[in-house]
């Protein structure tokens, strides 16, 4: 009956995204992306409509859709009469052909395939080990433990959907502003985007520190302050305003993948918790992006009525209540703590016996420079995440054109669909992770998923070239599965390397060259264009391959080299 459940709340929740409500919002989402390329979409969100198989199949007597020739179309027929005859051949044919009938039936279909994997993953887990041994694995986690995972993914989420809630319409809100008397271009556009990226990776490292010094639950506190700010601003008109925005949103962009996971790390490191050796982050990490997919659909249904009814803006002024709510679970449930007195070449202290001290800018590039292994974590988080920004600002327009040239001319584009068959591959990829977390070293797991998504990006650039919709598809969904893995991966990396007395400023330190890269690519878009940004990403994950290689390797070595000597002994 447990299994049931679950595999039907995962379907349930993936299906919802699928009642049309994703795309109005998803499609302001990525307009921005599209803009950069001289396009702008406009599209009425009613005119995507669920398409229900069973009633299609009634109405509709269409040939096998096929794009592969007739010599394949005339051997799946040969195969399936064999096996089922005739009939057996006219209703799959008649399935395939209502599932490809146009691109949203098609993203759809994808949807819920996504969401049966997930499904399936989670009933073939829990079927592996005996009601026995689940049992003794639940008794045998500190109860100090699940008490910091309730406090932590309570408090993430919360956090996480304000941020998915605000930007779907990112693009919208700033659209609709008149700027000097002037509606606002796609350079001012453009420009505020970039506000945001360039404040990120200026304050990033004096942001990191203040949360270092003075606390993270504080630091997770300012957030919440500031990211509320930025919401609040988009209500007016003033550019100066409007910039401001901008720059405390990029503040409270750096405080947000830095801070509540420095507290998570430095909290977990306690005796009283039960895990001082970070058994259990892995497992911590691999369920808050596992429900940070399923996060971001429901953020993005709450968007799209949001903004029905009060405009771009509602979503803003909605993510202003989980914000609020945040900020009031942080403040009840969470206990402050600081960045421990470490050394260079100390990169491990407990909280309760050490005392707070200062970090500086400084000493933590120090620290930086002295941990070789530091420099590769910190060289696949930038060159990772600076790939996977560039694909958002590029998917748009390669799945566009590969759905024009796929299907006849006037056909629309699911944007929203397409977000949510995202967000239900990052949900398989987080999935796995869960599923191999402690029978896998990270580092191993991390190399394997790297080359993959380096695979896959390359296949994209030679889909998008060709504008073949379906490679292109297979590429980008295992590419955002990829993603799904790396976010725990990448968080059990850095609580494992990275001391916990520079945390926050060595987190931020990282984003400097993320930031970099991004906006060199944005501003480069027009000579690049689609296949020349998705290249650079290609080649930035290649090179994260390379680095997360060393690291293993290293890793081994050094393991190996502890090894022996007890071995002797």
């Amino acid at each position: 009956m447990k299994l049931a459940k679950s595999a039907g709340l995962v379907s349930a929740l993936l299906g919802l995204a699928c009642a049309g409500g994703v795309d109005g919002f998803a499609i302001r989402q990525r307009s921005v992306a599209n803009n950069v390329h001289g396009e702008s979409i406009r599209s009425n969100s009613r005119s995507f409509q669920w398409t229900v198989v069973d009633k299609s199949l009634k109405n509709t007597q269409l040939p096998l859709v096929s794009q592969t020739g007739g010599h394949a179309q005339t051997s799946l027929h040969m195969s399936l009469a064999l096996r089922g005859g005739a009939d057996g051949v006219a209703k799959i044919s008649s399935l395939l052909s209502s599932c490809t009938s146009s691109p949203l039936t098609l993203f759809n279909s994808c949807l819920l395939t996504l969401g049966a994997t997930t499904a399936i993953m989670q009933i073939a887990g829990r079927r592996s080990g005996s009601k026995e041994e689940i049992k003794k694995a639940k008794a045998a986690k500190p109860a100090g433990v699940r008490s910091l995972q309730r406090k932590f993914l309570a408090v993430f989420w919360l956090l996480r959907c304000a941020d998915w809630l605000q930007g779907p319409y990112f693009y919208e809100v700033y659209a609709s502003k008149f700027i000097n008397g002037a509606p606002a271009t796609a350079t001012w556009i453009s420009r505020l985007f970039l506000t945001g990226f360039a404040s990120t990776a200026f304050f990033g490292p004096f942001i990191g520190r203040l949360a270092d010094e003075r606390g993270r639950k504080l630091g997770t506190l300012l957030f919440c302050a500031l990211y509320s700010m930025g919401a609040a601003s988009t209500t007016s008109s003033l550019l100066g305003i409007l910039l401001l925005g901008r720059v405390l949103s990029g503040i409270g962009t750096s405080l947000l993948f830095s801070a509540p996971e420095s507290w998570l790390v430095s909290e977990a490191q306690k005796k009283e918790t039960g895990d001082s050796e970070g058994k259990y982050l892995g497992e911590t990490f691999g369920l808050a992006y596992a429900g940070d997919s399923i996060v971001a659909i429901f953020a993005g249904q709450l968007a799209g009525a949001a903004a029905s009814k009060r405009g771009p803006t509602g979503p803003f002024q909605l993510s202003l209540g989980f914000l609020a709510a945040g900020a009031a679970l942080t403040a009840l449930l969470w206990k402050e703590n600081k960045a421990v007195t470490s050394t260079p070449n100390d990169s491990s202290s407990e909280n309760e016996n050490e005392t707070s001290s200062k970090p500086t800018i400084a000493d933590a590039w120090k620290v930086v420079k002295s941990n070789p292994h530091i420099m590769l974590v910190g060289a696949v988080q930038s060159l990772f995440e600076a790939a996977m920004y560039i694909f958002v600002l590029q998917w748009p327009p390669a799945i566009q054109k590969a759905v024009q040239a796929a299907f006849p001319a006037g056909s629309i584009t699911p944007y929203g669909t397409v977000f949510s068959c995202f967000m239900a591959s990052c949900l398989v990829g987080s999935t796995l992770f869960g599923k191999l977390v402690g029978k896998i070293p990270t580092e191993s797991f991390a190399t394997a998923m790297l080359a993959t998504a380096t695979a896959s990006m390359i296949g994209a650039v030679v889909a998008a070239k060709n504008a073949a919709l379906y490679p292109l598809m297979l590429s980008f969904f295992l590419f955002e599965a990829c993603v799904g893995m790396y976010f725990p991966s990448i968080g059990t990396l850095r609580s494992k390397y990275i001391p916990d007395s520079h945390r926050g400023v060595i987190l931020n330190l990282f984003g400097i060259p993320l930031n970099l890269l991004v906006v060199s690519v944005f501003l480069s878009i027009q000579y690049l264009g689609v296949t020349g940004a998705l290249t650079v990403s290609s080649a930035a994950l290649g090179t994260a391959t390379c680095a997360m290689f060393t690291l293993m390797r290293r890793q081994k070595r050094n393991d190996s080299e502890k090894t022996t000597p007890a071995l002797a002994a």
